[in-house]
């Protein structure tokens, strides 16, 4: 393991400065930009971490099969790893997921089974329909049947504390005060917090948080509830994973579909950087963290992936119509 080069360029990825929101409050706000990894998203480090863990520990092989329920791009971020291991990949989706992210997985080898959007405590749910199917196809594999469980698998929070946090204290020179990112599995929000309150405990960590989801109530009166909704794809939960058990988390905010995506806009408009939704929650997150922290601090966020992969919702003029969404002019 560790010659192949499209898996070496997972990771180190750029950190960017973001001039209006820094301009805004008088900070530093940077964004990782994770869009530069091979499948274009910060999914690129689980997944990696999570079939080498597995190849490693001798629960799968060559010719063996990797089962996975996401929203997308952890399916399309394992794609680009087990082609390079030659296993074969089976992706349970969503029906709701963009086209895009569909079309990638297909393009990258990857069986695709799409199923309708429940909630995690329906049994058809597609965190656990992946989950059964892995346990099917393992009974009969001898090459090895990988549940990957991005969820609940602390091998990716592991990934995000050796790479991302290194990364970020490396390119700060060390000076970063704080870290703020939006949750859907966890691992980026837990391990880029221990791995950076490791280095510095008062580096302060915060929780971005789309509309719909529970966790800003989680944080803020320790309950799950939830209200609203969004449009953002593959963020925002309603249970406490395996890897946000982990995350050491100071503050948390609410942030609204409008106000995300009227950021992302304006990124297009100004700095000529096309990102997804996510990053809109995590960049309105970073602004509200900078405003109460104050000025001259260097705060980082997570550029998840780039806007083409939502090319046909939040780049659509009839959709964002649709969804009584903000329409940039130049749409």
């Amino acid at each position: 393991m560790g010659n192949n080069l499209i898996l070496q360029s997972i990771g180190n990825t750029p950190l960017i400065r973001l001039k209006q929101a820094s301009e805004l409050t008088n900070c530093n706000i940077y964004g990782k930009a994770e869009y530069f990894n091979p499948g274009g998203s910060v999914k690129d480090r689980a997944a990696l971490f999570i079939v080498e863990s597995a190849i490693k520990n001798k629960q799968i092989e060559n010719g063996g099969t990797v089962v996975e329920g996401t929203a997308g791009n952890t399916g399309i971020g394992l794609a680009v790893v087990c082609k390079e291991y030659n296993l074969n990949l089976k992706i349970v989706i969503p029906k709701t997921q963009s086209i895009e992210k569909k079309n990638t997985l297909k393009e990258l080898g990857a069986e695709l089974i799409e199923v309708d959007a429940v909630p995690y405590s329906d049994p058809n749910n597609y965190i656990k329909k992946s989950k059964k199917i892995a346990e099917e196809l393992g009974k009969t594999n001898k090459k090895g049947v990988l549940w990957a469980n991005q969820f609940d698998n602390i091998v990716n929070c592991e990934s995000h504390i050796k790479t991302t946090a290194e990364e970020i204290w490396n390119q700060t020179s060390g000076k970063v005060d704080a870290f703020i990112c939006s949750v859907g599995t966890g691992g980026t929000l837990a391990g880029v917090s221990i791995g950076l309150k490791n280095k510095n405990k008062n580096i302060k960590i915060g929780l971005s948080d789309p509309m719909g989801s529970s966790l800003y109530s989680y944080i803020k009166f320790n309950k799950l509830e939830s209200k609203g909704n969004s449009i953002t794809e593959g963020i925002g939960t309603s249970r406490i994973t395996k890897n946000f058990e982990k995350a050491l988390v100071d503050q948390a905010y609410h942030i609204e579909d409008k106000e995300a995506l009227n950021i992302i806009f304006d990124l297009v408009k100004n700095q000529k950087i096309i990102l997804g939704g996510s990053s809109g929650i995590n960049i309105a997150g970073a602004i509200k963290l900078a405003k109460k922290l104050g000025p001259g601090k260097n705060i980082v966020t997570i550029l998840c992936d780039s806007g083409l992969r939502y090319a046909s919702k939040i780049y659509n003029k009839k959709f964002l119509k649709e969804k009584k969404l903000p329409i940039p002019e130049w749409l």
